[in-house]
């Protein structure tokens, strides 16, 4: 009996297993489509196309990246989350909507935790970054600057819990100072108004700010990550400018529907793997001071949810709220 219960119970996940593997091995049937909840011409929005001229090669279908902007990427997330878990629509992010958001607003529209995770694009470090005009050129200038005009200095982000807006946080934290925080719905429209002079520092990524400083439009202080970055190897790390707790790092991630398969997923997640292993791909994130990602599904799950914790963490320590 216990024999013909075991083989019943066999044969019936057998066939409840073939769609989705049919499923898999058919995708994709009609356009891919990649939902970036920041704006065009971001470092998000980028990465996603990179790996998205690849991948509509490999998959003979064309891929459409959406900007669903607002709400520190909730918008977008939303979007993602009430879509078909076929595969054709992908949510790629920053780590708001997939670890931050919960921590940060009183309620979603979405679970993040529902979704499927698939594979992280790449990481960037965030970097300290100030208008031309300031008179500060060091850390410990901006410190000083800051402290002698207390609620006067105003810091741009992305929006409400992204990377950035907690960095400035933990920058005030640290060193007992007050700012103004001015929310943005994208990196480029912060960049924008740094060079208007309506922003005075913004805690970017390396990636959005490195033409600017090349050109020599906006001044770098410092690396907020361990180790000095290749493309500005002669601006010191936030350890050496005396803040060596003022670490982070930007990191994207691609993740599916609530209920995607886990063949499907697999499916996608070796795609998406392959891609980023080719050498000119790997040259562009690069260039762009990004280090490319690549890892399994399992791998990015874990990743995701240590973030979680660890800006979880930082949120409480810091007192940040979102009404």
């Amino acid at each position: 009996m216990h024999r013909r219960l075991a083989l019943c119970f066999l044969a019936g996940a057998a066939a409840l297993a073939l769609p989705a593997l049919a499923n898999a091995q058919a995708f994709p049937t009609k356009a891919v489509k990649f939902i970036v909840p920041f704006p065009a011409g971001g470092i998000n929005d980028v990465l996603a196309r990179i790996a998205a001229d690849k991948l509509q090669a490999k998959w003979g279908q064309p891929i459409i990246i959406e900007q669903k902007t607002g709400a520190g990427g909730n918008i977008g997330a939303d979007l993602a989350a009430q879509a078909e878990p076929d595969g054709h629509t992908l949510l790629v992010a920053p780590p708001g909507p997939l670890a931050i958001n919960q921590n940060l607003y009183k309620q979603l529209s979405y679970k993040p935790e529902d979704f499927v995770p698939v594979t992280v694009l790449g990481g960037v470090p965030n970097v300290v970054i100030v208008r031309k005009e300031l008179p500060v050129n060091s850390v410990k200038e901006l410190i000083e600057h800051v402290k002698k005009n207390p609620g006067k200095v105003v810091f741009g982000s992305q929006g409400n819990g992204a990377t950035p807006h907690l960095t400035a946080n933990m920058f005030m934290d640290m060193t007992g100072t007050q700012m103004v925080h001015v929310p943005y719905r994208g990196e480029t429209l912060v960049l924008q108004d740094m060079l208007g002079g309506h922003v005075d520092l913004f805690f970017g990524n390396v990636s959005a700010v490195l033409a600017l400083w090349r050109d020599g439009k906006l001044k770098v202080l410092a690396v907020a990550d361990k180790k000095r970055n290749a493309q500005m190897p002669d601006v010191p790390t936030t350890a050496e400018a005396g803040l060596p707790d003022l670490v982070a790092t930007g990191w994207f991630a691609v993740a599916g529907p609530p209920k995607m398969s886990a063949t499907l997923r697999d499916r996608i997640a070796r795609d998406f793997i392959e891609v980023l292993k080719m050498p000119d791909v790997q040259a562009k994130y690069r260039a762009l001071s990004v280090e490319p990602g690549g890892g399994t599904p399992a791998e990015t799950a874990a990743f995701i949810k240590e973030e979680t914790q660890r800006w979880g963490d930082i949120i409480k320590k810091t007192g940040v709220k979102v009404d």
